[in-house]
C-alpha cells in the first residue's frame, strides 16, 4: 500500500472480510481463547469496533491541528480484561462497519497535501495521516488474520480434523 487509493481500497475491505471470517469460526470457538492472555475471535472482532472511533478522532486531529501528539492506545492497559468478551458481537461488527464508512467518506475527499500532514505518535518514530491510515488498514488485517486462525482451528490442532472445514469454490 503505497498510495492513498490503495490504502482506501484496503480500508474498505476490512468489515466485509471480518464478517466473512467470523461466519467461518465454529460457534463454540468464537469466545474460546487460544491461551488465557490471548484474545478469542470474538475479542479480535470487538476490538476492531472499539478502535474505529479512535482512527476517526486521530484523522480529525491531524487535519485540524498543527502536528498533534497522538497518545498510543494500549488495550491491555486501557481496558478491563473482560470488556471485549462481554460485548455483543453483531452490534460490534455493525459499529465497525458504520464507523469505517464514515472514515472512508472523510478520507475520500482529501486532497493530496492532506495525506502528508504530520503528527507525533507516542509509540512511533514517524507518523502522518498517510501512515495512520496505512496503519489502520494493517491493524485490520492483523486482527482479521487472528480470526482466521480461529476459523482454521490453528490453536486447537487435531480437533475437528474429520470435518475438514467448509468447502471453497
Amino acid at each position: 500500500m503505497r498510495t492513498p487509493s490503495e490504502i482506501i481500497a484496503q480500508l474498505a475491505r476490512g468489515p466485509g472480510t471480518l464478517r466473512a471470517l467470523i461466519a467461518d469460526v465454529p460457534p463454540a470457538d468464537l469466545k474460546r481463547r487460544p491461551r488465557p492472555e490471548k484474545w478469542s475471535a470474538h475479542e479480535q472482532a470487538c476490538h476492531l469496533a472499539l478502535v474505529e472511533p479512535l482512527w476517526a478522532a486521530r484523522l480529525e486531529r491531524i487535519l485540524t491541528e498543527d502536528v498533534p501528539t497522538i497518545v498510543s492506545y494500549e488495550p491491555d492497559a486501557d481496558e478491563p480484561p473482560d470488556r471485549l468478551l462481554t460485548m455483543d458481537l453483531d452490534e460490534a461488527m455493525d459499529a465497525y462497519e458504520r464507523g469505517r464508512q464514515i472514515l472512508l467518506a472523510r478520507v475520500a475527499q482529501l486532497d493530496p497535501a492532506a495525506w502528508e500532514r504530520r503528527a507525533v505518535n507516542t509509540a512511533h518514530a514517524r507518523y502522518s495521516l498517510f501512515l495512520m491510515c496505512r496503519h489502520a488498514a494493517l491493524h485490520d488485517m492483523l486482527h482479521i488474520y487472528r480470526v482466521e486462525e480461529s476459523a482454521l482451528g490453528t490453536y486447537w490442532p487435531g480437533e475437528g480434523a474429520e470435518s475438514g472445514g467448509r468447502a471453497v469454490s
